[in-house]
């Protein structure tokens, strides 16, 4: 009797183990795909604010969205014969009507308000069977049934966004460049939206083309002897066309980026809708997500002025390549002097594949994905934006402030390019000195447990904007900090988890978030995707920090610690960049020797640099 009842107990031991496995799987999923449709959901349109915007921007945005003021001055009374383009009728895309804005929300309401009841029935559905029928279904059952509806909510999501367009693409673009978040199959389904939104007919593209650029008795073909019709890509405000410069001027290929009419009214209503939204969700949401919005909003607007886009071009441009010793970590195009207008921009031709699609690229040309040679690439990738955005952020605190995999691009010749600047940010001078220390005491510290360097880190992260909930553990701010800009390490100080969605996440202890400081986080959350996805840890302090050095001692702020520590620190930052000098001779040198060496040579590289990091990260522990 007495071993039947232990026998009895071990067996209950082990169905209530594999309950709790079981209820812990269903709430990681239900967490994440709540979040997910929770991202979307507060996309959908607000009827009345979106009535109130289109009544605002009508008398000065909506009717100057298509003609500037002198188009008549610019249009030639020249033959049809000259001007074939002009001859065709066009018709230019109206502003959304009353109607089309309520149809909008309809639509997308009728399509996410199902999707998520169905999340909440499903995980309603496994805690009764477990609770009145007393079944354990195992983890592989349940992952399986959460996998069958993650395939049917995300291609009923992609549609959705399809057929609407206009904000919610841009909400596609971040799900998709986070495959460290979010389910696969909805990463999969939204990859699209990067860089393959639904064209315009060239036609209206040569049209626009003509009212914005054209001068006075000068046809189409006076300016362009080529001109595809089928776009290089195409997104939520605009869409790029490969064209030949005509001899007068200069005669080579360029890429022609021309704004999609009548966008600038809908998209800023799509960002109306989403502030108010937020704000009334404020609590329900993982993340603040009003400010989030209202950063957006305010950088949007500058999105649709490509007179202004190409100064920011210009200015990156010079930013990145002030270095005569270096080459430049990325490339960036220039705009075409005289080729430029409010809706039209004429910049240097990238040739190659935005991070999109090179995965695809790299199949078609028989490059294994998985292969040394990519895993180095993978890293090269990483070097390079991290650098570009390091000299941006530090050094002038300027910055590209839209990356997505859909504006990377990876260049032919195995260079990194960089595209669309129509979002870009300025931080104010104290700002970027605030960040510099961040980076110098995340790169100094001792350990990721040593109080003193915590308190340092945390006090760092409050003088930046951060605010944290007064019932927050001690570590909170320099945990918060340490997830933003640290990718090496596995549990954060205080015991928080790297995980956003973790219910243990240090993101739960934030009241506030500063408004200046959300697109770079933006910048740095895409650095930490890309590196999860390719599975290379990667830690933006230790890249950062020498930048960051030597901002503070211009400045004149120094670095942290004693002058012992700076100079100690110094000599490794040298040592860092000898290192990723000879690593680029290395290189150069590997990709002309014949494909079987250089695929054992790119191999053992990437195992010497797997094995250094895991010794650094030992150390480090």
């Amino acid at each position: 009797s007495s071993n039947a009842m232990w026998t009895d107990r071990r067996n209950l031991k082990r169905e209530n183990k594999k309950m709790r496995n079981t209820t812990k799987l269903t709430r990681k999923c239900n967490r994440s795909l709540l979040f997910a449709v929770t991202t979307l959901l507060i996309n959908a349109d607000s009827f009345q604010t979106s009535c109130l915007l289109a009544a605002r921007k009508s008398n000065h945005k909506a009717g100057a969205q298509l003609i500037p003021r002198d188009a008549e001055a610019k249009k030639p009374a020249v033959s049809k014969n000259n001007r074939e383009v002009l001859a065709e009728s066009v018709e230019f895309p109206a502003p959304l009507t009353t109607g089309q804005r309520f149809l909008r929300a309809a639509t997308f309401w009728s399509t996410a308000l199902p999707l998520l009841f169905t999340y909440y029935g499903m995980d309603t559905e496994i805690k009764l069977r477990q609770i009145i029928l007393n079944e354990c279904t195992s983890e592989d059952e349940v992952q399986a049934k959460w996998d069958e509806l993650h395939t049917v909510g995300a291609n009923k999501l992609a549609n959705t966004i399809t057929s609407l367009k206009g904000f919610y693409v841009k909400t596609a673009q971040i799900i998709a460049s986070r495959q460290d978040l979010f389910p696969k199959q909805y990463t999969d389904a939204l990859q699209g939206f990067t860089d393959n939104m639904d064209p315009m007919p060239v036609s209206l593209v040569k049209a626009v083309i003509e009212q914005e650029l054209l001068h006075k008795s000068e046809a189409f073909q006076d300016v362009f002897i080529e001109f595809d019709d089928i776009p290089l890509g195409s997104a939520s405000v605009a869409q790029v066309h490969r064209a030949v410069l005509s001899p007068k001027y200069g005669g080579f290929e360029v890429a022609v980026k021309v704004q999609r009419p009548s966008i600038e009214p809908k998209l800023l209503g799509d960002i109306a809708n989403l502030k108010n939204v937020a704000k009334s969700l404020e609590k329900a949401l993982p993340l603040d997500y009003y400010t989030v919005f209202c950063e957006l909003e305010s950088q949007l607007a500058d999105e649709f002025d490509f007179i202004a886009e190409a100064a920011s071009m210009e200015r990156i441009y010079n930013i990145v390549t002030d270095n005569e010793t270096r080459p430049s970590p990325v490339v960036i195009p220039r705009p075409i002097s005289g080729l430029v207008s409010k809706r039209v921009l004429v910049m240097d031709y990238l040739k190659g594949v935005p991070l999109s699609r090179a995965r695809e690229e790299m199949l078609r040309r028989g490059i294994d994905p998985d292969s040394p040679e990519s895993k180095l690439f993978g890293r090269k990738l990483l070097s390079s934006l991290t650098e570009a955005f390091g000299k941006c952020i530090l050094e002038k605190a300027f910055f590209h402030a839209d990356p997505h995999p859909g504006n990377i691009f990876v260049l032919d010749n195995g260079d990194i390019g960089l595209i669309d600047f129509g979002q870009v940010k300025q931080i104010s001078g104290r700002k970027r000195e605030t960040l510099a220390k961040v980076m110098v005491a995340l790169n100094d510290r001792v350990s990721d447990t040593n109080p003193d360097d915590l308190a340092i880190i945390g006090d760092l992260a409050v003088e930046l904007g951060v605010e944290i909930k007064k019932d927050a553990k001690p570590e909170a701010a320099a945990a918060i900090a340490m997830w933003l800009f640290e990718g090496t390490v596995e549990e954060l100080p205080g015991g928080y988890d790297m995980g956003e969605l973790s219910p243990n996440s240090p993101v739960k202890e934030l009241a506030s978030f500063p408004q200046d400081l959300v697109l770079v986080g933006r910048s740095t959350i895409l650095i930490k995707g890309l590196s999860s996805r390719l599975q290379i840890p990667w830690s933006l302090s230790t890249q950062w920090a020498p930048i960051a050095r030597q901002v503070l001692d211009k400045t004149g702020n120094g670095g942290s610690g004693s002058t012992s520590g700076r100079r100690k620190t110094r000599f490794g930052d040298v040592l860092r960049i000898f290192k990723a000098w000879g690593n680029e001779k290395v290189t150069s040198v590997v990709n002309r020797l014949p494909s079987s060496i250089r695929s054992r040579l790119l191999a053992i590289l990437v195992k010497l640099q797997e094995r250094a990091e895991k010794k650094r990260k030992n150390l480090a522990n």
